[in-house]
């Protein structure tokens, strides 16, 4: 159903801007019928859509309250504007005072066009209100600086649990996941690992003990641990709430569940595993406001980048990205074509899921169940006239060999595939059953990929290099000179691991008309390694001692990781 700020939204821009124009009603229409099937708010499938920009929509919002655009950071609000709300009213309603004269106070509100909020807001101040306009990303950063949100811990719902009787043995499972108290568990677990920005969130039950972990860059850390007894209607929540069956406990089982938190949508991807002492659920949490896909923020060299850049340019071939599950893969991916995304260019892809909905993009869910495969997209995708595609990864022979097929009839392909580094990567397409002249021909680059965590600003501590550290890399003192190495020593910032976020190492190989000519001839992959270093490639394990040079990570990481 469509909420009332979207439909007021809609129904504004039809009446300003649509009025004799079939062209933007029609568009319109399809932006009612998103807002309902995704939820998402019509302000951004409009922006998206590129039928207006942000700051158009905010003009025409602010000019039919008769109101103005609020900009937080022309000024900070005093505490007494402040304090005329408590911080439950302005999380819930979604509102902010910001300024006040005679018998009448500014709001800046997430939904400014909501005429019953503005009722509502009226009644409880007691007086007139003016709804005021405000970009929604800065209303919410604005409403977490002025009315932070007092969240429970997994620590405090754990230890408040003690004191509560969950039902006894003979309620169905399904009845004790809908209790109170294991609903607020669920919801505190996941909003937590979303406020720490983990990637996974893991709910493992054990003969004696239940075991949740949250991955933050890569790692996995455990949260405080739960009892035993709450393995069952926990995970019975979570299937409840991501539509699975719950009675189903033999089977594997794939499953949705989409929020919002702090005003933004989440999607998680849910995986149930029947193990023996019950269900391990891992849920991947996708947040596309922690993912910036952006070429420039993946901390790839900008030499690398460059001729990245140059490659994904070119009107057809294969760019291929490899590495092990985890390492960025198809962020890299998606960066790429966010930067070719034009409208003179058709993009489609064939993903196993779709993880971002990038607009522009025509985006296809791969599902084996119902026969969709990647060769079956890839197939349908050339009679859909596309300009670039991406196969969400290159399994089999048959992908393999639809893919070079379509890239030797003028299409550039986007594709992953698992191996250890780029050079390897001609001999898994002939151990494939591929031709090397067929590789040779359609294959544009491949680039090798490691995620590894950066050392955190705050805590960053500066070293001499021991000789354990040059052993480890295979160093000679001479070859370091009197670089210092770094290492985060722990702090509040980082949740004392020493590491915030994560950078990319990666090894590009172009190929060139001598590396075809020795692809064609089936040359060893040590080989091509080795010609491909002598054309300029760096392999991952020196850009991970460039990484330590220019401070940027541990010795530890590189090592574990090249």
């Amino acid at each position: 159903m469509l909420d009332i700020e979207s439909s007021a939204l809609i129904d504004l821009l039809r009446a300003e801007r649509a009025a004799g124009n079939p062209t933007l009603s029609a568009h319109l229409d399809e932006v009612a019928e998103e807002c309902e099937t995704s939820g998402k708010p019509a302000i951004d499938i409009i922006e998206n859509y590129g039928l207006f920009t942000r700051a158009e929509m905010l003009a025409i919002i602010a000019e039919s309250l008769g109101s103005y655009i609020w900009n937080p950071r022309a000024v900070d609000l005093s505490r007494e504007l402040v304090n005329l709300l408590d911080v439950n009213t302005a999380r819930t309603r979604g509102v902010i005072p910001i300024a006040r004269e005679e018998g009448c106070v500014h709001l800046a509100m997430r939904q400014p066009l909501d005429y019953q909020l503005v009722e509502a807001m009226r009644f409880i101040l007691g007086q007139d209100v003016l709804p005021v306009a405000c970009d929604p990303d800065q209303f919410e950063s604005e409403l977490d600086r002025y009315y932070p949100e007092a969240e429970d811990s997994v620590s405090d719902i754990i230890a408040e649990m003690g004191t509560v009787e969950l039902s006894d043995e003979d309620v169905p499972d399904e009845d004790k996941a809908n209790e109170m108290p294991i609903i607020k568990f669920v919801d505190v677990v996941i909003h937590q690992a979303i406020k720490d920005k983990a990637s996974d969130i893991h709910f493992e039950p054990f003969e004696k003990n239940f075991r949740i972990r949250y991955r933050v860059d890569g790692a996995l850390y455990e949260m405080p641990e739960p009892p035993r007894s709450l393995a069952t209607p926990v995970i019975s929540r979570i299937k409840i709430i991501s539509g699975l069956n719950i009675s189903e406990r033999r089977r594997p089982q794939d499953g949705r569940i989409q929020l919002r938190y702090n005003g933004r949508p989440v999607d998680l991807r849910v995986s149930c595993l029947p193990t023996s002492h019950g269900e391990s659920v891992v849920l991947r949490v996708l947040d596309r406001s922690v993912v910036n896909l952006e070429l420039d923020a993946l901390g790839i060299g900008e030499d690398v980048l460059a001729k990245l850049r140059e490659m994904i340019q070119l009107p057809n071939g294969i760019l291929l990205v490899t590495g092990p599950t985890g390492s960025g893969k198809t962020t890299t991916l998606y960066s790429a074509l966010s930067e070719i995304n034009k409208i003179e260019d058709k993009i489609l892809t064939a993903e196993d899921p779709v993880e971002y909905d990038i607009a522009g993009l025509i985006q296809c869910p791969i599902n084996d169940a119902v026969g969709m495969t990647f060769q079956k997209a890839l197939r349908a995708f050339l009679r859909q006239d596309p300009d670039r595609i991406l196969v969400g990864e290159i399994r089999d022979f048959e992908t393999a060999q639809i893919a070079i097929e379509a890239s030797l009839t003028g299409h550039f392909v986007f594709s992953t595939l698992h191996t250890n580094d780029a050079a390897s990567t001609v001999t898994r397409l002939m151990d494939m059953g591929v031709e090397p002249f067929l590789i040779a021909s359609s294959l544009a680059g491949v680039l090798g990929q490691r995620l590894i965590r950066r050392v955190c600003p705050e805590c960053k501590t500066f070293y001499t290099p021991t000789d354990e550290d040059l052993d480890r890399l295979n160093l000679e003192r001479a070859q370091v000179g009197d670089r210092k190495f770094c290492y985060g020593r722990g702090c509040e910032y980082c949740s004392n691991t020493g590491y915030k976020g994560r950078k990319a190492l990666t090894e590009l190989l172009v190929v060139n008309e001598e590396l075809r000519e020795m692809i064609a001839a089936g040359t060893p992959s040590s080989m091509l390694r080795d010609k491909a270093c002598e054309f300029g490639m760096r392999t991952l394990r020196d850009d991970g001692l460039l990484a330590i040079y220019n401070g940027e990570t541990t010795v530890d990481e590189v090592v574990r990781y090249t």
